[in-house]
């Protein structure tokens, strides 16, 4: 397991549906060591601290092992590194294997893995794709956002490592398939709710998910 690449961005102005946003999606491949702080990466930004950044988001990993089905997806597009807006392209850690509440070791840091990414209109502006964020959804490949245990540094080509799993055992495909109402696994929603590494507002709406949808089959 590795880190294939590091990128970084700050937020800048665009133009979306004749509207100036203000976004910190576009991010760059980083040649050499970057620092990874508690609350992001140096040289990294987020335009809208309200629902991007904070600690339990402070990065954004995203497989290297999906890039090939977006190629194939959207084949009139050209790819680069950090395009979903990613701090780590990642090899070697997917969606149905990692869970909440692991911890890893990437270069000299250790993060421990928070929640899955639901995207907002801004994945749609960076691709130019009005459907972008439902094909996202629909895809399963969700990428992954970690929390900052241990600061330290990450470069291109730094080892990755499991150092503690979380004994819950819930995956970041799990989260995502209970939020999207993909499953109804009353055994899955109590394990995941319990799972201390989940933040506290993906608990309440995945009880709320549970519970509107507990009423619809009544």
């Amino acid at each position: 397991m590795k880190v294939v690449s590091v990128n970084v961005g700050m937020p800048r102005e665009t133009v979306w549906k004749d509207m100036v946003v203000r976004t910190g999606i576009f991010k760059e491949p980083v040649d050499g060591p970057v620092v990874i702080n508690k609350p992001n990466l140096e040289g990294d930004g987020q335009a809208d601290l309200t629902v991007h950044g904070g600690e339990e988001k402070a990065v954004y990993a995203y497989p290297h092992e999906h890039y090939n089905y977006w190629h194939q997806e959207l084949p009139a597009l050209s790819f680069s590194f950090g395009m979903f807006g990613e701090n780590l392209t990642t090899e070697g850690l997917l969606e149905n294997s990692l869970c909440i509440g692991d911890r890893l070791r990437a270069g000299s840091a250790v993060l421990m893995v928070t929640q899955p990414r639901m995207p907002c209109y801004k994945l749609a502006l960076r691709f130019g794709q009005d459907d972008m964020i439902k094909r996202f959804l629909a895809s399963g490949r969700s990428g992954f956002y970690l929390s900052v245990i241990e600061p330290g540094e990450v470069h291109a080509g730094s080892s990755i490592e499991v150092l503690s799993r979380d004994r819950h055992r819930v995956t970041i495909a799990d989260i995502s398939a209970l939020f999207l109402n993909e499953t109804h696994e009353p055994d899955l929603l109590e394990r995941a709710t319990n799972v201390s590494a989940l933040p506290q507002n993906w608990k309440v709406q995945l009880r709320l998910r549970a519970k509107s949808d507990h009423g619809r089959l009544h």
